[in-house]
């Protein structure tokens, strides 16, 4: 059987596609979630799963009338998108440093936001339904507009991959940024205090929920699909100008048409239908697998990623793993790892090798052919990549 139900006598069962044993706080985090009595069928766990705030990052919760804000998260619209190129790896002898510069330069990383704002960004029709947003993002206008193409920090990547047949993918992996985060904030904030109000008995604060059809709902609800297509677009931006590096090195600056596009999100929530009922999906740390999703599943900077196909599972409300899913915290791995093994775990990588990324070491991660071999019945894989170079947030 591909999944296991977990013995936790909940009011909702959980259904996990991992193949490991999870933590007792792991444990506590699945049955909190579960027994809340909005979730709709079960909770399904995918094979990256691991600690998250209220919920496991990992998780899939469906819900009836109800959304919580902190299981969505904080990095609204979080997501990674991928280009296949008409390139080959021939192209890109002796060119790695130089196009690895060119990303840093022509995207900004980290905490920093672009100089200026271009017109790509600028005509972007939702600026218009800014006004609408939250009161307390009121101010961050000119900022959002400023950091739209740009990556952020964390466990965010630029990439520039190969494929089996030695064909050369763009891939990103970025959200909503400071814009995406406030608004999360600000309504988690509202549904704690609301929660205090009710005196709702809750197992974990951070299960504080709006109620369907209340104005609270509505405005979050509003609030989280704009942020989704920020996020969305945020990555289309920096993409576009990835493509014109590589073109600019490897086609004298001619412009190319991709072979392939996949863009999705791995850290929101929508409305579809499952068995037969409109619900909301949250997905924390999860990507749609439908049969006619095609999908991303990022290992770490010296691993292999995966480009999927979803299969449409309907236990797993046709979701499949994020990624390969933190092994050790930041701070422990910076404790475990010194900087010769990221420099010998990231051989054949033009990237950074200092311990500014030491966090992101890829023995951090759990080992993506595993997550891949437990949920063979959720996606195919149509490519298998690897990274030449990383440039990381």
């Amino acid at each position: 059987m591909p999944y296991e139900e977990l013995k936790l006598s909940t009011p909702s069962p959980v259904l996990s596609w991992a193949n490991h044993s999870l933590g007792a706080e792991e444990t506590k985090m699945a049955k909190n979630v579960a027994s809340l009595p909005f979730v709709y069928k079960h909770v399904a766990l995918m094979p990256d799963v691991h600690l998250g705030k209220g919920a496991l990052v990992g998780s899939v919760i469906a819900t009836k009338e109800a959304i919580i804000p902190a299981a969505v998260g904080v990095d609204i619209g979080c997501g990674v998108c991928a280009i296949k190129t008409p390139f080959n790896s021939d192209q890109l002898e002796g060119k790695l440093k130089k196009i690895r510069l060119d990303i840093e330069a022509a995207i900004p990383t980290g905490f920093n936001e672009n100089k200026d704002v271009e017109k790509s960004v600028t005509n972007w029709q939702n600026w218009r339904d800014f006004q609408d947003l939250h009161r307390g993002v009121q101010d961050l206008h000119l900022k959002a507009m400023k950091q739209m193409g740009s990556l952020g920090g964390g466990n965010h990547f630029i990439e520039v991959c190969l494929d089996t047949e030695n064909q050369v993918w763009l891939m990103l992996h970025s959200g909503s940024r400071n814009i995406g985060n406030n608004l999360a904030q600000c309504h988690i904030n509202t549904a704690k205090q609301l929660a205090k109000m009710a005196d709702n008995k809750l197992p974990d604060p951070d299960l504080a929920h709006f109620v369907a059809d209340t104005p609270e709902f509505q405005a979050y609800w509003h609030d989280l699909q704009w942020a989704q297509n920020y996020a969305r677009f945020n990555r289309e931006v920096m993409m576009a100008r990835f493509q014109r590096i590589i073109e600019k090195h490897l086609a004298g600056g001619k412009v190319t048409k991709p072979l392939l596009e996949v863009n999705c999100h791995h850290n929101y929530a929508e409305k579809e239908v499952h068995f037969g009922e409109d619900v909301y999906v949250t997905r924390k740390g999860a990507v749609r697998a439908t049969e006619e999703d095609y999908g991303i599943i990022p290992g770490s900077m010296g691993a292999k990623s995966y480009i999927v196909k979803g299969k449409g599972c309907a236990n797993s409300f046709c979701s499949c793993a994020h990624g390969a899913g933190r092994l050790l915290s930041r701070k422990k791995a910076k404790n475990t790892y010194t900087l010769d093994d990221l420099i010998e775990q990231t051989k054949g990588v033009e990237c950074r090798k200092d311990a500014g990324v030491l966090d992101e070491i890829p023995s951090a991660y759990k080992p993506i052919d595993e997550v891949m071999k437990n949920q063979a019945d959720l996606v195919e894989v149509v490519a298998t990549l690897k990274q030449v170079v990383c440039v990381k947030g």
